[in-house]
């Protein structure tokens, strides 16, 4: 039985709600102080500038997964479960920021200041990187999956936080997504799910082998950009076909006694993909969601290094209308997804990408190891970021960037910064800016 909550489409116009739990964090030393080599002012970039979807074509061909394959591998692991089932599990607990290490805390945005902040622990995280996050909020407008508020985190196997973005090392591989809880902010708890991709028509199962820097959940399906292949763009994952392993091991597959996911207790095996062009074609790096747009859109972001020559491009992707298309892309006769709308910006290094109205918010890495990235805010007039610190540095936003999402229906946004989880109101950074997220 698949659980979906009700999708109301709201007016574009309406105020949004910001009941936030918990109270603004009092930041140690440590997360406020700004060295010098981040003195500097960021380069403006200046404002975004469209251009026509014929420049900007970026086609994202959809692929799907045998629906043989799934049902055989279902037929061998046992019936699958969907979120809630994962959440009853959910045994492994986050902390809240006041007893997280003060290195972890360092990497928390200076200003605006984090309202809510949580931390993995040491020992459950270590060999993996953070990466990407996406919530209940994303799922559903009314920010709950069959009644529950949900926070996916994810992670990748191997890599140094803050590393490059250009392809994963094949010998570290895997990616995880951390089930968290959030019901009672107070007692944040979390499992695990390997992603994982059907081979051997479905008789077993490989490790998904790729950084996760960007994931969309919408509805029943999960969206994440992969850097797998040299033309896989996005992995899609449906979450009513989560799969319990059943031997706990280092090994990913059917193994001799059942099935291993590399020690976590659920997989999710891919339901499909999105491929890009044939030929040098840019990639996705991070993606979020837009509830602003109608319909709902996916918007994406490339990696360009600090020190590259040329612009990032920017895409707007629509969402299906189609009730048979639930969370997937809208595309046309021949299966591909074109972007409709794309745009070019000077901010390089983006790790989060994130569009309201006619903002784009843009994460810029921080510079060096141990620094503090820019969070900027961009449309077609120009370009705006948050100072903070004696010298009015821009290098105001977290240290380990990660991607955004805004959970509209609390009017949170959320990111991850190394270990550190952590939101706060879309309205504080706009404030901070001093421009009104109505505009």
């Amino acid at each position: 039985m698949k659980h979906r909550g009700r999708h109301r489409r709201r007016r574009r116009g309406r105020a949004l709600r910001a009941t936030l739990a918990g109270t603004a964090l009092a930041l140690t030393a440590a997360a406020t102080m700004i060295s010098a080599s981040q003195a500097t002012v960021a380069d403006d970039p200046g404002a975004l500038r469209p251009v026509g979807v014929e420049t900007g074509r970026l086609p994202l061909a959809e692929q799907r997964v045998p629906g043989l394959w799934l049902d055989r591998l279902a037929s061998e692991m046992g019936r699958p479960v969907g979120v809630g089932a994962v959440l009853e599990g959910a045994d492994l607990p986050l902390r809240n920021a006041a007893d997280c290490a003060g290195p972890d805390r360092h990497g928390l945005p200076v200003e605006p200041a984090a309202t809510r902040a949580y931390c993995f622990g040491a020992s459950d995280t270590r060999g993996w990187r953070p990466g990407a996050v996406t919530t209940s909020g994303d799922a559903d407008d009314d920010g709950r999956w069959a009644g529950n508020r949900v926070i996916l985190s994810g992670w990748s196997r191997g890599g140094a936080e803050g590393g490059s973005l250009d392809g994963p090392d094949p010998e570290r591989g895997l990616a995880k997504v951390a089930f968290v809880d959030a019901n009672d902010p107070a007692r944040a708890r979390y499992a695990w799910a390997l992603l994982a991709v059907p081979v051997d028509g479905g008789r077993d199962y490989r490790g998904l082998v790729s950084p996760l820097s960007g994931m969309v959940w919408y509805q029943d399906k999960l969206l994440v950009t992969t850097r797998e292949g040299d033309r896989d763009a996005l992995y899609v994952y449906d979450l009513d076909r989560i799969q319990r392993a059943t031997v706990e091991a280092d090994a990913v597959g059917r193994v001799r006694g059942g099935w291993a996911a590399h020690g976590s207790r659920y997989v999710l095996p891919a339901v499909g993909s999105y491929t890009l062009p044939r030929g040098k074609a840019p990639r996705p790096a991070t993606v979020s969601l837009d509830r602003s747009t109608a319909p709902d859109s996916l918007v994406a972001s490339e990696w360009v290094p600090a020190d590259g020559d040329r612009p990032t491009r920017l895409w707007r992707y629509a969402l299906s209308r189609d009730p048979a298309r639930s969370g997937l892309l809208s595309t046309d006769s021949a299966g591909r997804a074109e972007p409709v709308e794309a745009y070019e910006t000077k901010t390089a290094d983006v790790r989060g990408v994130l569009a309201y109205r006619s903002a784009w918010y843009l994460d810029r890495a921080a510079g060096s190891p141990g620094g503090h990235g820019t969070l900027w805010r961009q449309d077609v007039d120009g370009a705006r970021a948050t100072e903070c610190g004696t010298d009015e540095t821009r290098h105001c936003w977290s240290g380990g960037s990660g991607s955004l999402s805004y959970w509209e229906e609390t009017g949170e946004v959320w990111s991850q910064s190394g270990r550190m989880l952590f939101a706060l109101p879309l309205t504080s950074v706009d404030r901070a800016l001093g421009r009104s997220t109505d505009e």
